[in-house]
């Protein structure tokens, strides 16, 4: 087999090297036979600049992808910040503080990333999301409402598994190895990133919702209104991650018609109630979250890509 000679100089390689080469559905790749890919490693001289935060230096870094963060300070790092570095590592899948001492830690990603899979990673999100918002539903029709407190700590998560994803999509955009383990596209890697993206926001949108009624007090017959038409939601929901993660098109045919059905489900029980003064603001709001919480979902069929014929 040829090769470039430009190529071939820049890897050092000669008549006796190996090289790798991984197959994709519609692509071939050959690559300097390395054993491992080179370790990413950022050195973070402390104290940071005032404009500067050292939680969102190490959450920055993470996401691109670095496998070890070091924290190396002249002095002593103060217990203030060395408690919200640790706080950060919570957030973070993977990353893991292995060394520290008075005015050092070293941070690193102990993952093998190559194990991961995104499409595993974005069905966890929905998962929580959607566990999220079936207590929801209960606190909507129940006397108790306190479980409606704790959906918040249950968003971080998701939080979590949004920066790994996001993290791994960055990785893969480049490192062609593992989109070829993962066998996606780099339209499909921003797909994820879209998709993961959506699915952070509708974990906050549901937070947003517990909060509201927890905090207002709607009566059980608007209450049982709106929870008769939004109960059946996750099947539009799972319908829909599905199709992406598959990926599939009729899926996503079939996610679209029934998100459209629940939007005209919405829609006709406001127009039911005309335009009685007596409708608390309340209800309306409510109708609104939940609107807002189901497009997400219908966003993520939506970036199934449609079936052409050439």
């Amino acid at each position: 087999m040829s090769l470039p000679k430009e190529w071939v100089d820049a890897n050092n390689l000669d008549k006796s090297s190996q090289v790798e080469i991984e197959t994709g559905q519609d692509s071939i790749s050959i690559s300097a036979n390395k054993e491992t890919r080179p370790t990413k490693e950022l050195v973070i001289s402390y104290p940071l600049p005032k404009e500067e935060n050292i939680v969102a230096n190490i959450t920055g870094a993470y996401l691109l992808g670095y496998d070890i963060i070091v924290i190396n300070s002249k002095s002593i790092i103060p217990g203030k910040d060395r408690e919200d570095i640790r706080n950060s590592m919570r957030r973070l899948v993977g990353m893991e503080i292995i060394e520290e001492d008075a005015s050092h830690i070293n941070m690193q990603f102990l993952l093998d990333a190559t194990t991961l899979n995104p499409a595993k990673i974005l069905k966890r999100m929905s998962s929580i999301a959607l566990g999220m918002y079936d207590d929801v539903l209960n606190g909507l029709i129940s006397d108790d409402k306190s479980n409606l407190q704790t959906l918040s700590k249950r968003d971080v998560e998701v939080n979590r598994q949004y920066f790994l994803l996001v993290r791994l999509i960055r990785s893969t955009l480049v490192d062609k190895r593992l989109a070829n383990v993962f066998n996606l596209e780099n339209i499909d890697v921003l797909d994820y990133r879209v998709a993961a993206s959506v699915l952070e926001n509708a974990g906050d949108s549901i937070v947003e919702l517990s909060d509201f009624i927890f905090n207002f007090s709607l009566s059980k017959e608007y209450s049982k209104k709106i929870y008769d038409v939004v109960k059946d939601f996750n099947k539009v929901a799972e319908k829909s991650i599905d199709a992406f993660t598959k990926p599939d098109r009729l899926l996503a045919i079939e996610a679209i018609s029934m998100h459209k059905q629940y939007e005209r489900k919405l829609s006709l029980l406001r127009t039911s109630l005309g335009n009685k003064k007596q409708i608390p603001l309340d209800f309306l709001d409510l109708l609104y979250m939940f609107e807002r919480i189901a497009q997400s979902w219908a966003d993520v069929a939506d970036l199934v890509q449609p079936i052409y014929n050439e």
